[in-house]
């Protein structure tokens, strides 16, 4: 038991930090961007994303253990990904309707932003390359959600100095922000160096 909660961890923790989705694969920067201008989007954002990758990649692997193995199988995992995301939205969804109603009607305006991202959509990707095993591919995809969560923390720290006036007028707000991506993508790179192929 120790040893698979130890993998997890490990999991995680790469996902975090050295295959964080924003920064090492550009996996929902535009999201990340979006959610980094107000500090309460944050917080929504990232918990459903969060809660995406780490359900998703639990619901991924029962697919991937039985069709990946198969001549054929990998021609219908993208269909299968864009499915378990979209059933588990509409439950989560139904769930928040029914159980929490003043939160339904808050986050049903930015629910689908938060749910079918690239950082999702990468996770469940990547998982079958990371994940080996039922625990890998939770810890990873947990990994990715929180990784999520430190991209657009990031992000939203530099968000204000990066619409200053001390910025030239055509650099300021977006071009700059892919910029600063670029920067900490090629910085995470050399701490911890590339370690695979995409």
């Amino acid at each position: 038991m120790a040893e698979v909660f130890a993998r997890m961890i490990s999991l995680a923790m790469i996902a975090i930090f050295s295959q964080n989705a924003v920064f090492d694969r550009a996996f929902g920067v535009d999201v990340a961007i979006y959610a980094s201008r107000k500090n309460h989007h944050i917080i929504g954002f990232t918990v459903a994303t969060t809660i995406m990758t780490t359900l998703a990649s639990a619901a991924a692997y029962v697919f991937d253990i039985m069709l990946l193995p198969t001549k054929y199988g990998y021609l219908f995992m993208p269909l299968i990904y864009v499915a378990i995301v979209s059933i588990l939205y509409m439950i989560g969804l139904f769930v928040l309707w029914r159980a929490f109603p003043k939160v339904f009607y808050r986050v049903k305006q930015y629910a689908h932003l938060a749910v079918f991202n690239l950082a999702v959509f990468g996770a469940l990707f990547l998982n079958y390359n990371f994940g080996k095993g039922f625990a890998g591919y939770v810890g990873y995809g947990f990994g990715t959600g929180i990784g999520f969560f430190l991209a657009c923390f990031l992000l939203n720290i530099v968000h204000e100095r990066f619409n200053s006036e001390k910025i030239p007028r055509m650099l300021r707000g977006y071009p700059i922000t892919l910029i600063f991506i670029g920067i900490i993508s090629l910085a995470l790179n050399v701490l911890v160096g590339y370690m695979t192929e995409f």
